[in-house]
């Protein structure tokens, strides 16, 4: 039987051998990255964070992915220091949380990423010494009220983009760091986005586009930096989640709620440097990467068109 397959293909000619071969790799190729997709997302264990230290602190905690976050942390046993601007919601969460998980300590801390950002990690700083933070968990972050071309940016938002995603981040990052350092294990969880990593261009989005792209480097050269330190850093890239920011008030398949993408996104903590941790989110990754450039970008502009017509439409209203 063998002999006879050998003879079938040795009289075939040179360029048909070719094609069936570079099928063979191909077909090879697509089940060894489809075997890892499925190990990767339902198979693979999940760190035990605990082993990062006894605290978690977390930043924007008091609504969508950060109080997702929170109350997943707190499940898993983890203390934790929440870091927001409104004190009010920072002790209802920590009151929420504490009557969930009784056992939990929480520590708030209240910071008004938007404004005098110094004195606030100053306070991050007071309240973290001594005790041991494993986990960090970089959530704060602002969009646009609604899409907007760039030359409609007020100087108040674009100050508010930069130093809440961009400033926000690296500063408490360069708080907290230090003493991982010296513990010589964490792990450092950015909140990144679609938008500047699964889709090619984000028009009318331009600025938060831009602040998320910084987050995505960010992480992966502390990454590369703090590996062989023990310090696990980490981007991890939503598209659409159920939160106030999205404007979307309820959960599918393809759009997770905020406890649905936390339970998700602790699996993920530890592993690759980049990550979107709820896994359809991952299928609509493969579609829009196997599209053209050019007719994703078609589609997500007349898209941000028609949020910016209806934003414009609820402003008007607002003012009669």
């Amino acid at each position: 039987m063998e002999s006879c397959i050998y003879h079938q293909l040795k009289s075939q000619p040179v360029w048909l051998l070719l094609l069936l071969s570079l099928g063979f790799l191909k077909v090879l190729c697509f089940s060894v990255i489809f075997l890892k997709w499925v190990y990767v997302n339902f198979l693979r264990p999940a760190k035990n964070l605990k082993k990062y230290g006894s605290w978690a602190l977390v930043t924007g905690p008091t609504d969508g992915i950060g109080k997702g976050f929170a109350f997943e942390l707190a499940r898993k046993g983890l203390s934790l220091v929440l870091v927001g601007r409104n004190p009010d919601k920072l002790k209802d969460v920590s009151e929420s949380i504490k009557a969930k998980y009784g056992q939990t300590q929480i520590k708030t801390v209240g910071v008004d990423f938007s404004g005098d950002l110094d004195e606030g990690v100053k306070k991050i700083k007071e309240t973290i010494e001594g005790l041991d933070i494993g986990v960090l968990i970089n959530n704060v972050g602002v969009s646009y009220p609604y899409a907007r071309f760039f030359h409609e940016v007020d100087d108040k938002l674009l100050a508010d983009l930069v130093k809440v995603n961009v400033e926000g981040t690296t500063k408490v990052t360069q708080a907290v760091l230090p003493g991982m350092i010296q513990r010589k294990r964490g792990a450092i969880v950015n909140i990144g986005s679609g938008a500047a990593i699964v889709i090619p261009s984000d028009p009318l989005y331009a600025v938060y586009a831009a602040t998320k792209a910084y987050i995505d480097q960010f992480s992966r050269c502390l990454y590369v930096e703090y590996k062989k330190s023990g310090i696990d850093v980490q981007c991890q890239v939503p598209l659409y989640v159920a939160t106030k920011m999205a404007s979307i008030k309820r959960s599918s398949f393809f759009v997770p709620s905020t406890d649905g993408y936390a339970r998700a996104a602790l699996r993920w903590i530890g592993h690759e440097p980049r990550c979107t941790p709820y896994w359809p989110h991952s299928l609509l990754w493969g579609v829009l990467c196997s599209l053209p450039e050019s007719m994703v970008d078609a589609w997500r502009l007349n898209f941000c068109i028609g949020i910016r017509r209806r934003g414009q439409l609820k402003d008007s209203r607002k003012k009669e």
